[in-house]
């Protein structure tokens, strides 16, 4: 392990999807964002931007099989403007809401799935 990783820290995360330019679509609008998009590998990825990797966790989507709906592991997205906000816009590029919005010290945050069923937070 590198010396500049914290020990047991989520380092990078990758979500599966089944159409790659849909999910760009569908996560590009659903969180203002603009992934890069890399073909250096073995197949290409869609890495989410992040502005300083030393204060965050980074991670792509990748053409793949995603678990069943709701049964793989939770990413936690940060929403760029309200939890409302960027709900009415998950629900509109065919993504579903699984929860209400729940209320924690750090903040708030409400289940969702993409629309190949990965579970994602929309945290704020």
């Amino acid at each position: 392990m590198s010396d500049t990783l914290p020990q047991n820290a989520i380092v990078w995360f990758e979500i599966p999807v089944s159409d790659f330019a849909a999910a760009q679509s569908f996560y590009n609008t659903v969180f203002k964002t603009e992934l890069v998009v890399n073909e250096t590998g073995a197949n290409p990825i869609a890495v989410f931007p992040c502005e300083n990797p030393q204060n965050g966790v980074g991670g792509h989507i990748y053409e793949g099989k995603a678990a069943d709906a709701g049964k793989g592991v939770t990413v936690h997205l940060a929403a760029p403007d309200s939890v409302e906000e960027t709900m009415d816009r998950l629900v509109a590029q065919r993504g579903k809401v699984v929860s209400d919005i729940i209320s924690i010290p750090a903040g708030r945050f409400v289940y969702c799935l993409d629309p190949d069923g990965n579970s994602i937070g929309v945290f704020k």
